[in-house]
């Protein structure tokens, strides 16, 4: 268990358990009882899967903050880390260390390994395939029968066709990694949670880590491979980079995609602006609303403090886990009025889905260039697209990490 517990017995037992339920009337709003924990104050505690009370923090400035506070941890090792659930846990010395799970100049050295494919300029030059890619899926949603699966056909194939290329991973094999690249992210998986299928995944990548060894090419994983030759990282930590990256290149990007859609869809005045916008700020800042507004890392970032911290009004101390919730944080009204709006003209830009500081999200470019992209794309190519289903049978993914929708179905 971990060591993550208040010295008040009677705050334990009444800290309120997270996660947290959200409002089926509301789906694409934050549990409303974390935007009542916000009211009161920026940060409080709750009681996690293990019994442990960490901090939960729901401000927005407060998160900001501690994202750049060198005196919190991501390194999921320290005593009192706040694990996402008992696979996690269960697993944390058993998984190489990687640019998600370490600090200060170990952090800084795997990034710079992962800089290189990520970078703004080297993601413009994919523009132009994510846009083949994108209008390629539309055309086969469009010669197809209806209703169409924008999840199926469209929020999965894109990002995940293009984080192969970018990576040097078969665009065949993807059945494969999209089944096992959420071993063990269900919400509440046990120790053993699809263990197996984790590990055929990281052999997966160690297999294809030393075949890029004898056959590099221009990829990421081909950079990995290279430096595991020159001696810098083993293989098994080049496999576990590149895993996170194959897990976070397709996965969160297809959630947001498939989740923002639907959202464009409940909302048709600022779809429409997005559709009829030829203006690259307009597209880019509207990306970064529905970001805001979506939020879909859904049960925070974990870190835990390596030293006492004052923030506020209270004192988070060392050792202590530490949950920064995004979704209330990019909710809170302090610095976004009226945050249960979707408002495309709204400045959005610091808006923290792809969290904040130097752990801030790597491939976020790349990222935001997939939606800017596919968003106005599929509005305009599909003008009359409508949801083949009522709203309220649209079925929603709340039992993993990330949120978003099995299905989107919608005829035109």
């Amino acid at each position: 268990m971990s060591d993550t517990l208040t010295s008040d017995p009677t705050e334990a037992a009444t800290a309120p358990e997270y996660p947290m339920a959200r409002e089926a009337r509301c789906p694409f709003a934050p549990p409303p009882g974390l935007l009542t924990m916000n009211e009161a104050k920026p940060l409080s505690r709750v009681r996690i899967w293990d019994g442990s009370t960490p901090w939960l923090v729901t401000g927005y400035e407060a998160a900001r903050t501690l994202f750049a506070d060198s005196r919190i941890s991501v390194d999921d090792r320290n005593p009192g880390f706040p694990h996402w659930n008992e696979h996690m846990s269960a697993t944390v010395d058993k998984r190489p260390r990687s640019v998600f799970t370490s600090d200060a100049e170990e952090h800084t050295r795997f990034r710079r390994m992962l800089s290189k494919p990520f970078t703004f300029r080297r993601v413009e030059t994919l523009r132009e395939v994510i846009q083949q890619v994108t209008d390629e899926c539309i055309d086969d949603i469009l010669a197809g029968p209806q209703p169409a699966d924008l999840v199926a056909k469209l929020a999965l194939p894109v990002p995940t066709r293009v984080i192969s290329d970018m990576l040097g991973v078969p665009y065949e094999d993807h059945e494969f990694f999209q089944e096992h690249a959420n071993a063990g992210l269900a919400r509440y998986a046990a120790a053993d949670a699809m263990q197996k299928g984790a590990m055929s995944l990281h052999q997966y990548l160690i297999n294809l880590v030393r075949k890029k060894q004898e056959e590099p090419a221009e990829d990421a994983i081909s950079d990995l491979a290279e430096r595991v030759t020159a001696g810098e990282i083993d293989v098994k930590e080049a496999a576990q980079l590149g895993t996170g990256l194959l897990i976070a290149g397709h996965e969160t990007t297809a959630n947001m995609i498939g989740l923002g859609l639907l959202a464009l869809l409940e909302n048709p005045e600022q779809a429409a602006l997005l559709r009829d916008s030829d203006d690259p700020k307009f597209i880019a800042n509207a990306v970064e609303e529905l970001m805001r507004y979506l939020s879909i890392i859904q049960t925070g970032q974990r870190r835990v403090a390596l030293e006492d911290i004052e923030i506020g009004g209270e004192t988070i101390k060392a050792g202590e886990g530490v949950i920064l919730d995004l979704a209330p944080a990019n909710w809170d009204p302090a610095m976004y009025p009226d945050p249960g709006t979707l408002d495309l003209t709204r400045d959005a830009s610091q808006q923290l889905g792809f969290g904040y500081g130097r752990h801030q999200c790597v491939g976020q470019q790349l990222a935001r260039a997939e939606m800017q992209i596919v968003f106005p794309t599929v509005l305009r190519r599909m003008p009359d697209m409508k949801l083949a289903i009522p709203f309220d049978e649209v079925p929603f993914a709340e039992d993993h990490l990330a949120y978003g929708v099995y299905e989107v179905p919608v005829t035109w």
